[in-house]
């Protein structure tokens, strides 16, 4: 099983006709079915260590406004797994995190609206794990490396944020409809040099990306659409290899980058 990184863009991508929602649409096709699912969304923040939903029946979490009335009327009804979050827990604490599960915590945007793209039927149990935006990439590497073990037993570890994430810049388009402009060269060379820079591995460039990568702060002013990128990387493993799955563009300045992250093939069959 792999991991990935998935671009959730806008809320409506749940129902709107995109690029990048056709190729969501597409995803399981692609993959074993996982016997659970971990989502590591951009949304779910907590300070101060690494919070495991290990709610049985989550809700479904409209945490934004403005959108067309359908959007709040879509149910994800995918079960939780309490145990496998207690497991998580425990694997997060004998990595030096301080992890704790929670009994009450829904699907915020960021992972029902990819899950219900790639899995509509919701009949797969789903477990979400937060953010700290207190925290760097490479923590959230580390986080990653802690559930890298996940992949060997069928569980697919998806990490949901944005490969670019200008909120500002985006508004822009989107006051006045615009999905599908021109992108500037300040987003190309981003995506340009962390796209290299994940298909080469250099795992240590990427955790420093805000002072190595061009227009890093333009392109994330805040850090925590990037993080769930970092946290796919370790759960794919060390050595492994990162592909790029999708590539598409929104409102201009929005890559709707996907990435898939492979074990090496030695750590695979030894598994």
């Amino acid at each position: 099983m792999p991991a990935l990184f998935v671009s959730h863009g806008s809320p409506d991508t749940a129902i709107a006709d995109t690029r990048a929602a056709a190729w969501l649409r597409r995803l399981a096709a692609e993959l074993p079915r996982p016997r659970a699912i971990v989502v590591v969304s951009a949304h779910f923040e907590v300070t101060g260590g690494v919070m495991v939903s290990a709610d049985p029946n989550p809700e479904t979490i409209h945490d934004f406004g403005g959108f067309a009335p359908e959007l709040y009327a879509i149910q994800y009804p995918a079960p939780g797994d309490p145990e496998l979050a207690r497991r998580i827990v425990r694997d997060l604490q004998a990595a030096g995190f301080n992890s704790r599960a929670t009994p009450r915590r829904g699907f915020d945007h960021g992972a029902w609206v990819p899950l219900a793209l790639i899995y509509p039927e919701a009949d797969i149990p789903v477990v979400s794990v937060s953010v700290d935006p207190s925290e760097g990439p490479e923590y959230h590497y580390r986080v990653g490396r802690a559930l890298a073990g996940l992949a060997d037993e069928g569980i697919l570890v998806i990490g949901s944020g944005s490969f670019t994430h200008n909120l500002g810049e985006a508004f822009k388009a989107l006051r006045v409809g615009q999905r599908d402009i021109d992108v500037p060269a300040w987003v190309n060379e981003f995506t340009g040099w962390m796209g290299e820079r994940l298909a080469a591995n250099d795992v240590a460039s990427l955790i420093d990306y805000r002072r190595s990568a061009p227009h890093a702060q333009k392109n994330h002013p805040t850090d925590e659409h990037l993080l769930p990128l970092y946290v796919a990387m370790g759960a794919g493993g060390e050595g492994g290899r990162a592909t790029l799955a999708h590539d598409s563009t929104e409102f201009g300045v929005l890559a709707m980058s996907m990435w898939r992250f492979d074990k090496p093939a030695s750590a695979t069959q030894a598994a």
